[in-house]
């Protein structure tokens, strides 16, 4: 592989790698306990559930440590389970995916850093990665309008890459895990996500156009014939 090639390889991984860092940073200032217990107060989660206010943070927490930390979702509350065994089995293909994806951003935080110390920081990296930010952003509008007319539809199409049919499908009236997380903690969840991603990838946009443009030599330069005259 020549120079050039290997160069658009490396730029290309580092756009890459600028889009996952800041899609993870973006779902671990949401997927935490005081965000998710802010919005389940919005989608109504006691009233679906009819726990308490109190109850619903036990199991909610109690969910959240099992899907970052490892556990079997086999809460309870009043003495009964929340989940039953299919959303239990849910929850842990949901930790497999959520592992997979964590452990791409990290190895891409690595390599944003070993290419931003062996490129010294030069202009290619960070126009990498602002081209890396602005075709996150793109994808966000994107994926944006299409959710106002179709986020059923897209919320749907989401599951159905990483889950096998059928396995992500509850009832409302019944199942504690879509009363606990519904509708409405998706799509303002998702909206808040938008608005972060679009924020940070203009942050990165904006310092990668600052720092990617290289520095004209200073001052004007001399006509010819004073050069000569020098000489």
């Amino acid at each position: 592989m020549n120079r050039s090639a290997s160069r658009a390889v490396v730029t290309a991984g580092v756009a890459l790698a600028t889009v996952l860092v800041i899609l993870g940073i973006g779902v671990a200032v949401l997927f935490n306990p005081p965000f998710v217990a802010f919005e389940q107060g919005r989608a109504g989660s006691t009233a679906f559930t009819g726990y308490t206010q109190d109850e619903v943070r036990t199991a909610t927490d109690a969910i959240l440590g099992d899907l970052y930390f490892g556990g079997d979702f086999a809460v309870t509350v009043r003495g009964a389970q929340v989940l039953d065994a299919r959303e239990q089995a849910h929850m842990r293909d949901v930790r497999g995916v959520f592992a997979g994806f964590f452990v791409a951003v990290l190895l891409s935080g690595f390599a944003l850093v070993v290419a931003g110390w062996r490129s010294r920081g030069a202009p290619w990296f960070w126009r990498a990665a602002r081209s890396g930010a602005i075709a996150l952003a793109v994808g966000v509008v994107v994926l944006g309008v299409v959710s106002l007319v179709a986020f059923d539809a897209l919320f749907e199409a989401f599951h159905e890459i990483f889950f096998a049919g059928g396995t992500y499908l509850f009832d409302p009236r019944s199942e504690r895990l879509v009363q606990l997380f519904p509708d409405q903690f998706w799509s303002e969840t998702s909206i808040v996500l938008a608005v972060i991603l679009l924020g940070l990838a203009r942050l990165v946009a904006v310092i990668g156009r600052r720092r990617g443009t290289p520095v004209a030599e200073a001052g004007p330069k001399p006509p010819i014939g004073a050069v000569e005259a020098v000489r």
